[in-house]
């Protein structure tokens, strides 16, 4: 492990309960364990620790003021940001609508994150709206998606090329249906022979994958940008279970109304025209810095035939955090923006560095270039990550808000990770993987009952290493909590 910092002299507070008792004083834990765990990642890996009591004061740190990619700890800072305004923020939330202008049916997408075009859809159906429009009429003309109520900004700025086309990658849109993503069955043939692939349209399928002895698959999908062809290639086993592949949506106010159309038809409306869509340029008045703190100019909305009820932020707060959904992350951001702007990634940043301020997190310990932590742009520290930390434990909401970050050996996205040791149950934190980074922040019960704030950053692992590296914080972590 490459130390980039000189060993702390380590404080001796330990963590306070969340009950607020006072601080009692202890023996530090021991760095040498903590570091030697550490010691065991990969070579070459850069890491950063910073544990803290919920009070602030220190309790061991290794480099905790250098700047890490964070991956997903990004959403931690976003999350945090719309629940500190979350009354207000659902006050504004407003649903997906239909209208019809002249003989097209127009779409109007106003920021969800969880419209549903499902077979088995409950809440928030985007078959609601088809209902409405067949009960109008029986014939349109166009199907016009329109996602202007965000200036057009698919794509935060540092997003790597090779996963837009991926789940993961998936373009944002104030008009996002089915988390802006299609999927693909491949089932197996017979040996030699091409595998069945069962899909739902919207993409083109060029299938050259083949079928193998065995049970192991392959399958590399490749789309180019603003593509509709998905060109499949590699190999299944012929005893293998049916693959399912997950391709982006590059537009999806386009995607929504090509899926609209299919349902009014479906409803017996006759489509006459074509699939459109409206978007909103992005123009100098999105960036706060040049309107100099005015507020964004909005046009008047048009009135609607029906709209779908906005459903409760803190929800998808919990998908967010506890699923690391990188899609709803964004839309979450861009609806913090909406508050005080227009609605651009400029405005949410923003709005981020406004809570920064308020949380004591200094400007120079972070940057973000989206809410979702899929930029390679992002920084943090792990001494930002702990002020906000604690600062959120301080707040009426906080527990709240903890809640929604994966329990360790439970769920989310730390189901799998720390079971069978003391942490199981007893650790609340927000994951984070891109490559060659690692990130691991939130809140840790010890082996003596005490709760304590930590960030623990990895970066700069080799090729093939990143698992090392995350199995070393953990251990690291579980060293900690034995020895407080």
């Amino acid at each position: 492990m490459r130390m980039l910092l000189p060993l702390p002299t380590l404080a001796v507070a330990l963590a306070l309960p969340f009950s607020g008792v006072a601080a009692q004083t202890a023996p530090p834990p021991p760095l040498s364990a903590i570091a030697h765990q550490l010691e065991q990642g990969p070579s070459g890996a850069r890491y950063g620790l910073l544990v803290a009591t919920l009070d602030g004061a220190p309790v061991l740190a290794i480099a905790p003021d250098e700047r890490f990619i964070p991956a997903s700890n990004t959403k931690m800072f976003t999350t945090a940001t719309a629940y500190a305004d979350l009354a207000a923020l659902d006050r504004a939330a407003q649903g997906t609508g239909v209208r019809i202008e002249r003989r097209d049916v127009i779409l109007e997408g106003r920021g969800d994150a969880r419209l549903s075009s499902a077979e088995d859809c409950r809440v928030d159906c985007l078959q609601t709206l088809a209902d409405a429009i067949a009960v109008r009429t029986r014939r349109v003309r166009d199907v016009i998606g329109d996602d202007s109520w965000y200036p057009d900004e698919r794509w935060g700025p540092g997003m790597s090329w090779n996963n837009i086309q991926s789940r993961y990658g998936t373009g944002m849109s104030a008009l996002t249906l089915d988390d802006n993503e299609r999927t693909a069955s491949v089932v197996p043939g017979a040996i030699g022979a091409p595998p069945t692939v069962r899909a739902a349209g919207y993409y083109r399928i060029d299938n050259r994958v083949v079928t193998v002895p065995g049970k192991a698959q392959a399958i590399v999908a490749d789309r180019a940008p603003n593509g509709r062809l998905v060109r499949l290639t590699g190999t299944i086993g012929v005893d293998a279970a049916p693959a399912t592949l997950h391709f982006s949506v590059d537009d999806p106010a386009h995607h929504a109304a090509w899926r609209l159309r299919a349902l009014l038809r479906a409803r017996g409306v006759t489509v006459t025209g074509d699939i459109r869509t409206r978007h909103r340029p992005l123009g100098p008045g999105d960036d706060p810095a040049i309107r100099n703190g005015a507020p964004a100019a909005r046009p008047p909305a048009a009135p609607l035939l029906a709209q779908l009820p906005a459903l409760p932020l803190a929800e998808d707060m919990r998908i967010i955090n506890k699923q690391s959904q990188n899609l709803h992350a964004d839309l979450m951001l861009r609806r913090v923006a909406r508050a005080q702007g227009s609605g651009s990634i400029a405005d949410g940043q923003a709005a981020l560095d406004r809570l920064m301020a308020q949380a004591g997190v200094a400007k120079a310990s972070y940057s973000f270039a989206d809410g979702s932590g899929m930029s390679s742009y992002n920084r943090i520290s792990p001494r930002a990550a702990v002020t906000l930390l604690t600062w959120i434990a301080r707040q009426p909401w906080g527990a709240a808000w903890r809640d929604t970050l994966p329990v360790a050996g439970q769920d989310g996205t730390l189901r799998n990770r720390f079971k069978g040791t003391i942490l199981e149950g007893k650790l609340f934190a927000k994951t984070g993987s891109l490559n060659a980074a690692r990130a691991l922040s939130g809140y840790v019960v010890t082996k003596s009952g005490r709760t304590l704030v930590f960030s623990a950053l990895a970066n700069d692992m080799p090729d093939g290493t990143d698992a090392q590296a995350s199995a070393a914080v953990d251990r690291a972590l579980v060293a900690l909590a034995e020895a407080l």
